[in-house]
């Protein structure tokens, strides 16, 4: 919200800018991503969240692994987002806009309390478990091609150790399901069929057992709009993983161009006061 004046308080900073040259003030980006900044961005992390900022140091190439949040995003629960522009720069001095969405749309974190009563919300989400975060990639997305109420499985798990050793803890364990090849078509991504029940995949009951009894795992994320499959009853998934007070991502992006392991992902989430999830910026780090 901009404060009684700003209109002209732009304006004027505006006539100001123009006049000299501000790339003396800039703080890069890269900069920022650089070795020293990963290491400022460690010293105030706890134990294994400061090894894993100190590791990360040695690579910096960065994947995006959000999509652009638009009213057009595919949703199955609650209303479609909105926008309309508030003021713009030649009628005002500066461009903003005004949205409605409720919590739980596009790339978004869903908290504890979305499913647990009592669970904590987005406040209480520590930034330790946000940040350098271990990625585990389990590909399904030859088997969702052929049948979209597959599930991953405890085998599915199994047989990515298999290949790339145990789960490491802290891990965000995601299901890659080949569905973002969907997303522009709204009743493919939600799996519509012509009775209009929805179809697409998610984790099993059992996978979420084995992950949250066997392995130290940070949450569960999918590259749908739901972590538990559409095929579920009950929402197990949700009540299983934010039962044990860990949070879940659900729509991400741009998972083939991650490694399956070996990726730390950085989670920015805004905390909403008694917020249930929200919108995220999710950045993989390879």
């Amino acid at each position: 919200m901009c404060p009684p004046g700003t209109v002209g308080q732009v304006r004027a900073a505006c006539a100001h800018d123009s006049a000299h040259d501000s790339s003396h003030n800039h703080i890069s980006r890269r900069a920022l991503l650089s070795a020293g900044g990963v290491a400022a961005v460690a010293s105030l992390l706890p134990g294994k969240a400061a090894n894993a900022a100190n590791a990360a140091q040695q690579n910096g190439h960065l994947q995006d692994l959000t999509y652009i949040f638009s009213p057009t995003f595919p949703v199955a629960t609650g209303p479609a987002p909105t926008r309309s522009t508030l003021f713009t720069i030649e009628e005002d001095g500066f461009y903003a806009q005004q949205w409605s969405f409720w919590e739980h749309t596009a790339t978004h974190l869903d908290a504890p309390g979305h499913f647990i009563p009592g669970g904590r919300l987005a406040p209480q989400l520590d930034p330790s478990e946000l940040m350098f975060v271990p990625a585990a990639v389990v590909d399904i997305s030859a088997r969702a091609a052929r049948n979209p109420d597959s599930k991953v499985e405890v085998a599915d798990l199994r047989g990515y150790e298999r290949r790339y050793g145990r789960i490491p803890d802290r891990a965000l364990v995601i299901m890659n399901s080949g569905w973002q090849s969907r997303v522009n078509d709204p009743d493919s991504f939600l799996g519509r069929d012509s009775s209009g029940n929805l179809h697409y995949p998610g984790f099993s009951a059992d996978a979420a057992e084995f992950l949250l009894e066997h392995r130290h795992i940070g949450g569960v994320a999918v590259d749908t709009i739901s972590i538990d499959a559409a095929a579920s009853n009950g929402a197990p998934v949700h009540h299983m993983v934010l039962g044990a007070d860990l949070y879940a991502l659900e729509n991400l992006a741009n998972l083939a161009q991650i490694p399956c392991s070996g990726a730390q992902l950085f989670i920015g989430v805004v905390p909403w006061e008694q917020g249930s999830g929200g919108p995220c910026r999710v950045v993989a780090q390879l």
